[in-house]
């Protein structure tokens, strides 16, 4: 069962999905589980496929699409601001705290790839959350300075001046997330499996979506450059944490990430690893998802 919401995010409304299980009106309130997603990424996605198959497992999970993308609303377009991807985590805790058959005692979050970064960060503070989940979980901050050539501080320098001509010029910049095709990949050098895969979902029918832009805001990356996903994760999350990983390590970070994030939490719970699987294929590869879902309800059944 789906539901669609608007949320309230102070002047903004969040656009979202609600997968519900099918008895969700028989009784009990039901625990419930807040969807973060990766970045670029839209409700209907990576998350909506967690999420369906979660709610078939007896919890209801919320799905929104991020302020300034996809549905929902915010000016500028395409904005990935880290510290705002957190707060809408909690604008959705908001509207679960008050949908009428949800335990309000019983929320989680899932945080997939740069997702579970920003579902980390927010755990830390908003304590709401009971338990956190993660999916192949990124640090984007760590990741953005590590693409950087000659610095993160020269990368600063640069989008210093670049913001000085957009406010100029009036004119937004934007750069792309990944390639739109497999031939503009390969043009550029860009053949290694990974963003061969990702290319592969997001920019053809397999999981591309309208709603996807696969654009953002250069203004963006000063804030992604400065963004520490764990920043006193050691100290201020205690909430139960369930890690899982793709066992095909690549050039994602991802699995590395997970690990540091596994020795780092105070309140390590699950740990896993499936095998053969690659980063990408976490996202809709059946036979992936189901293994990672099957394992996370048991996690959130224990801990919510």
């Amino acid at each position: 069962m789906l539901q669609h919401l608007s949320i309230p995010r102070g002047p903004l409304t969040l656009a979202a999905d609600l997968h519900l299980p099918d008895n969700a009106d028989s009784g009990a309130p039901l625990p419930a589980v807040v969807v973060s997603t990766p970045g670029s990424s839209v409700k209907e996605q990576i998350g909506a496929n967690y999420a369906s198959r979660l709610a078939a497992h007896g919890i209801a999970a919320l799905v929104p699409d991020p302020a300034h993308q996809g549905q929902s609303e915010g000016e500028p377009r395409d904005l990935e601001d880290p510290y705002r991807r957190g707060e809408d985590i909690s604008y959705a805790i908001d509207a679960l705290t008050t949908s009428p058959g949800i335990d309000p005692e019983r929320i989680g979050v899932l945080g997939i790839c740069a997702g579970g970064g920003y579902a980390v960060h927010t755990a830390r503070t908003d304590h709401r959350i009971k338990a956190v989940g993660t999916v192949v979980p990124g640090d984007i901050g760590a990741a953005f300075r590590g693409f950087t050539p000659d610095g993160p501080v020269a990368a600063l320098d640069a989008l210093a001046d670049a913001r000085t001509e957009e406010v100029r010029s009036g004119e937004e910049t934007r750069v792309k997330w990944l390639p739109d095709s497999l031939e503009e990949a390969s043009a550029a050098g860009l053949t290694d499996i990974d963003p061969t895969q990702a290319i592969t979902y997001y920019r053809t029918e397999r999981g591309g979506h309208e709603h996807s832009t696969n654009r953002r805001l250069s203004r963006s990356d000063s804030l992604l450059l400065g963004y520490d996903a764990f920043h006193l994760a050691d100290r201020l999350m205690t909430q139960p944490l369930q890690v899982i990983l793709a066992g095909r390590i690549g050039n994602t970070g991802s699995y590395e990430t997970g690990m540091r994030l596994w020795k780092l939490a105070p309140n390590p719970v699950d740990l896993m690893v499936i095998d053969g699987a690659g980063h990408y294929e976490m996202y809709d590869e059946p036979k992936y998802v189901d293994a990672a879902v099957e394992r996370l309800a048991s996690f959130y059944a224990n801990s919510l």
